[in-house]
């Protein structure tokens, strides 16, 4: 039976999401952020050295990374229900949002969590106001025209078809998902982009999603 290390608040969500979607049985093992730091416990470093989530174990292989591991379990268990056939246009457009994702989408959201943090977090009174004047020029500057520059490419993308992939559900739209809710967290994702709110209620609606949910337990996105 597969093994799912799952961090509380973490991209392992998406793992869980797509084994519901796969009908595969799976167990969970838990890890709890620390609740002052926010970062994972010590232990996941047992599992994996980087101590990150989400990381799977099946049979003799373990593997981490959110994006090779719905690789992995698309190619075992689900080739022909959740990736496009091989060959096809559709399947490139797969292969290509699975990897931005992670490598185009998620730094300019995670750059904007860390400047959140400096500009409002604790630090010595004379430091706080240079920091957080700092902060505000990083994300004014660039940090949110980059955001805002995806957001306008992604919804775009989404004017041609009703999934990132094509018009059937793919992995694709599971690993895509996590930066679009990061958005709606993190970045004022909303009205304006209209294509990519009903995708995340489209996301939101799917049975799978919520079973994940309710298995996973709490989520909110932290990093």
């Amino acid at each position: 039976m597969i093994t799912v290390h799952h961090l509380n608040h973490s991209r392992s969500q998406r793992i869980l999401w797509l084994l519901e979607e796969l009908d595969i049985p799976y167990e969970i093992r838990r890890y709890e952020r620390d609740r002052t730091t926010m970062l994972a416990p010590a232990s996941l470093r047992e599992i994996h050295p980087l101590g990150k989530s989400p990381v799977i174990v099946d049979g003799g292989l373990t593997l981490a990374e959110s994006g090779a591991i719905i690789e992995y379990l698309v190619q075992q268990y689900g080739q022909e229900t959740m990736a496009p056939p091989a060959g096809t246009p559709e399947r490139m457009r797969y292969t290509y949002w699975l990897h931005y994702a992670e490598g185009s989408a998620m730094p300019p959201l995670l750059l904007k969590l860390v400047f959140d943090r400096i500009e409002k977090g604790p630090m010595p009174f004379l430091v706080r106001p240079v920091a957080a004047a700092i902060a505000r020029r990083a994300k004014s500057s660039f940090i949110q025209p980059q955001i805002e520059r995806h957001l306008d490419y992604l919804e775009q993308e989404l004017a041609h078809s009703d999934w990132f992939a094509g018009n059937r559900f793919s992995a694709a739209d599971i690993q895509m998902s996590f930066p679009l809710e990061a958005a709606a967290a993190r970045a004022g994702l909303g009205k304006s982009r209209p294509r990519l709110m009903e995708f995340l209620k489209r996301i939101h609606d799917r049975p799978a999603y919520k079973r994940a949910l309710e298995r996973g337990g709490e989520y909110e996105l932290l990093g």
